[in-house]
């Protein structure tokens, strides 16, 4: 479980979000909305502590995660996988040591046992036949799946997505949603998904967080959502629509 208590973040006196609480509960994956630059990614680096708040804290299965000193802290951070928004894959190696560079560096498996992995992983993602391609090789659809893949491979208890779907046409998008629901049933993971893509939102999240006047706005189950009368949360829902169904037609 993660518990984010009364979290408040500035840069240079500019306030980000103030008073930011609510849990993410084992199991659900938790959709984090809201406008550009409300402070979503920045909220997902605090997770797991690539920033550190004003005031509050971010508690990790009971741990605060910002009190550990780094010894501690680096190993709570191997609960989580990340699939970053351009999928940081590493140019300079193909598909299969992207996916196994997290064993080779934090395990001390055999050859055999990280090839087992490794082909395990792209098999979830549906890339087992690419392997052997190189990154350059892949197409923006293909490199998410690797990443994904790289995610899980230390079998983490949380998966954080940023923006996963960005750039992506609606079919490749639609693949990328399914494959965070397959994840969260298949391998019982926790997800926090960062995005501004409603339609994203309404495949996969059980919850959703709303970001909005720097500030936690609103909180709530998918369904609590769909019926809410929010009037900031309507507002940002209804142009999420609308730009969706821009979409088909352009």
């Amino acid at each position: 479980m993660i518990e984010i208590k009364n979290l408040t973040k500035s840069f240079n006196n500019n306030l980000v979000w103030e008073d930011v609480t609510f849990r993410i509960d084992d199991g659900d994956t938790i959709a984090v909305i809201g406008r550009s630059g409300c402070g979503k990614s920045v909220l997902l680096k605090h997770i797991n502590a690539l920033l550190y708040p004003d005031s509050g804290e971010v508690l990790i299965d009971g741990e605060n995660i910002h009190a550990l000193d780094y010894v501690s802290q680096r190993k709570l951070r191997q609960k989580f996988g990340i699939l970053f928004q351009g999928s940081a894959l590493f140019d300079s190696i193909n598909t299969f040591e992207n996916v196994a560079f997290p064993l080779r560096y934090f395990t001390k498996l055999s050859e055999s046992e990280i090839s087992d992995k490794v082909m395990q992983a792209l098999t979830y993602v549906n890339l087992e036949g690419a392997a052997k391609k190189e990154t350059s090789e892949l197409s923006g659809g293909m490199r998410k799946r690797v990443g994904l893949a790289r995610a899980i491979i230390l079998e983490p208890k949380y998966i954080m997505y940023d923006e996963p779907t960005s750039g992506l046409d609606p079919k490749t998008a639609d693949e990328i949603n399914e494959l965070i629901t397959a994840m969260a049933e298949r391998l019982n993971i926790t997800s926090i998904v960062i995005t501004h893509d409603m339609h994203s939102v309404l495949q996969v999240a059980d919850k959703v967080a709303f970001l909005d006047e720097k500030k936690l706005s609103w909180f709530g189950t998918l369904q609590e959502m769909k019926n809410s009368e929010h009037p900031r949360l309507v507002d940002f829902i209804t142009a999420s629509e609308y730009q969706i169904k821009s979409n088909q037609y352009t």
